[in-house]
């Protein structure tokens, strides 16, 4: 039987590291994903922030006082296929620990993908925003030498803005090439209004995306709500589905109350999600355009539609003739 990508990465982890390194004890589960589940306090692999649980990590590296030093999240994504925005899906499993002012590490393990370049630009923005260090990495020796350092805090210092520094650049080398370093080439193609203190991401989520468990829209509306926040960190996140309305909106909230990705959506700091009764000035036309495919998949006709009121809708939006609460 095929090992699970997290099998394998805790496998590696295992091989490579040993149970205890540098006095610094590691905490993994190579068999039992249920015990990530548990916080971090209760011995397990969750970290918690302002009553907030993030996503469980796979590995977590602390010391004699059971202090956390890194907190690692890993994937064989690379050799699976993924090579999209499914990368940033898992991006909120490592960041629980970065807003405690601990390092957390997203190693993606090499393979025929490749890792976008825009996770670099995420975690290099959320390191200087939060309280500790985010890495995304694809060798484990980058995580040893963060641990061969970690009694010389000058080193380690020094070690980690320079890698910073590397992420950076990889990040801004891509944003160059896809974009010509030009933000509204950026916003137009990534579904993005760009203001000047709050930015607006739309996307056409239906209901059915977060209630059904065969969909993964909500992990893929996450990832998308977080390349954003860390894209504008110094901007108020707006995540607009105009397919829905408040209605819809209290509904999921009523139904996934115990749901981890809808439940970060809800209580991300700065981010505030929308529907299309928020829109002020909106034309009943447009309004009633977008709710007759709320449950359409966005394909064909239902494409059509769609695009069409969007394309009203955002222009609106962008010369200020429709309006937010803000």
């Amino acid at each position: 039987m095929a090992l699970s990508s997290d099998e394998i990465v805790k496998r590696e982890i295992i091989d490579f590291f040993g149970i205890s390194t540098n006095q610094l004890k590691l905490r993994i589960f190579p068999q039992d994903s249920r015990s990530d589940q548990k916080l971090v306090s209760e011995g397990g692999l969750t970290f918690s922030y302002n009553s907030v649980n993030y996503g469980s990590c796979d590995a977590l590296w602390l010391d004699e006082n059971n202090i956390p030093f890194i907190a690692l999240e890993g994937t064989d994504a690379l050799n699976r296929g993924s090579s999209g925005n499914a990368q940033y899906q898992r991006f909120h499993h490592a960041l629980g620990s970065v807003k405690l002012g601990y390092i957390g590490v997203y190693y993606l393990r090499k393979g025929n993908s490749k890792i976008q370049p825009d996770l670099y630009g995420m975690a290099f923005n959320a390191s200087k925003i939060e309280k500790g260090t985010y890495l995304i990495i694809d060798d484990l020796k980058i995580v040893s030498d963060l641990i061969k350092y970690k009694s010389n805090s000058y080193k380690l210092n020094m070690y980690i803005q320079e890698y910073l520094i590397y992420m950076n650049q990889i990040y801004k080398k891509s944003f160059e090439i896809k974009y010509k370093n030009d933000w509204t080439k950026f916003s137009s193609r990534r579904s993005t209004i760009i203001k000047e203190n709050y930015v607006i991401k739309y996307a056409a989520r239906m209901v059915r995306n977060f209630t059904d468990s065969s969909q993964r829209a909500g992990h893929i509306a996450l990832g998308e709500m977080y390349l954003t926040k860390y894209f504008f960190p110094e901007k108020k996140i707006f995540y607009l589905f105009p397919k829905m309305t408040q209605s819809d909106l209290n509904f999921i909230d009523d139904v996934k109350q115990k749901d981890k990705e809808w439940f970060l959506l809800r209580n991300e700091p700065n981010v505030q999600i929308l529907s299309i009764d928020d829109i002020k000035g909106v034309s009943e036309e447009i309004k009633n355009s977008l709710l007759s495919i709320k449950n359409s998949p966005s394909k064909g006709e239902a494409k059509k539609t769609y695009d069409k009121a969007i394309k009203t809708l955002r222009l609106g939006l962008e010369n200020n003739t429709l309006s937010i609460d803000i």
